[in-house]
């Protein structure tokens, strides 16, 4: 007889994480310790025919993940921000620990998510490299303006001056040396595929690399609408009615970066890559606002790569319409 599912949520976080799951009609709960032992007495607490379901909570459930998965247990990791949806959904309104694994669970009971991979490692350390080049980034920047309102002054000292210098210089060099190991990885695991996408007019190797990462080389989202929901490049308009209306945004519910960088690759995309020329002159030509065509040339750009990584072929202007489909 085969055992039937029981989906077990859990709400992790740095320290310590609460479980959730059914039990003769009822809601067990448990906290353990996020390490070794807490995995290990997670393992005990499990009913039979577990299904665990997760949050993507930044760092905190990869050990546990790659825990459940090597013990063979069939798990989900989930973003956040489905969750908070699903959540609303259901007018829930207490926020704690337990009630929060109790959501992740129904939420695994009622749209049964995919498995979860464990990623490899080089898809991880890339994933980290990108993180620590992002934060170094927005620092070299807030430093930087920093020393451009101390200079207009007209009262910064000579030493203080000296000591922010050395360290944009710092920043500078750490931040070249941090894109040289990525490009030296990317280059061993993905150089196929970052020569495919940037065949793809308007990609360049920033944008082929920071889409590479993001996704896992393509293997994280099987459905490049999945993909673009997670970046956050989905168009949003608010209309109800004849009475309601507003501007065209983009869902800001992504990464900040690569949204930014997708949105400036359709400006060149518009007009030198022929599908995206010809969606943005139709969108126009109905009324559209400019912004709005050139978010949706940013999703047909990312329709694009997602076609081409996965059928490892060039692009090329004559199928373009075919292959993104």
């Amino acid at each position: 007889m085969q055992t039937q599912t029981n989906y077990t949520g859990i709400d992790i976080s740095k320290s310590f994480f609460d479980v959730a799951f059914l039990q003769a009609g009822h809601y067990i709960y448990h906290k353990f310790s996020n390490d070794r032992n807490g995995f290990k007495a997670l393992l005990k607490a499990l009913p039979l025919g577990s299904r665990v379901v997760m949050e993507a909570s930044g760092p905190y459930y990869l050990q546990l993940a790659c825990f459940l998965r090597d013990e063979g247990l069939a798990v989900s990791v989930i973003n956040p921000l489905v969750i908070r949806r699903f959540s609303q959904m259901r007018m829930s309104r207490a926020k704690t620990d337990k009630k929060d694994a109790k959501i992740i669970a129904e939420y695994g009971r009622m749209e049964q998510p995919v498995l979860w991979q464990r990623p490899e490692q080089h898809v991880l350390t890339l994933q980290q490299i990108e993180a620590l080049m992002t934060r170094l980034q927005t620092e070299h920047t807030a430093l930087s303006n920093q020393l451009e309102s101390f200079n207009s002054s007209g009262m910064l000292i000579k030493e203080l001056r000296k000591e922010i210098s050395g360290e944009l210089l710092h920043k500078a060099k750490l931040i070249k040396k941090l894109k040289k190991q990525m490009e030296q990885i990317a280059k061993v695991h993905y150089s196929d595929m970052l020569a495919d996408l940037e065949s793809i007019p308007g990609v360049g190797r920033k944008t082929a690399m920071m889409l590479t990462v993001l996704s896992g080389g393509f293997t994280r989202f099987d459905d490049y609408r999945k993909l673009s929901s997670y970046i956050g490049i989905c168009p949003r308009i608010f209309e109800s009615g004849s009475s309601v209306k507003g501007k065209a945004r983009i869902c800001k519910m992504g990464m900040s970066r690569i949204r930014a960088t997708l949105y400036v690759c359709s400006w060149s995309a518009s007009r030198c890559n022929k599908a995206c020329r010809e969606l943005y002159q139709r969108l126009l030509s109905k009324g559209k606002a400019k912004k709005l065509a050139l978010i949706a040339v940013a999703n047909k750009l990312l329709e694009q790569a997602f076609a081409i990584a996965k059928q490892q072929t060039k692009y090329n202007e004559n199928y373009s319409n075919i292959i993104c489909f």
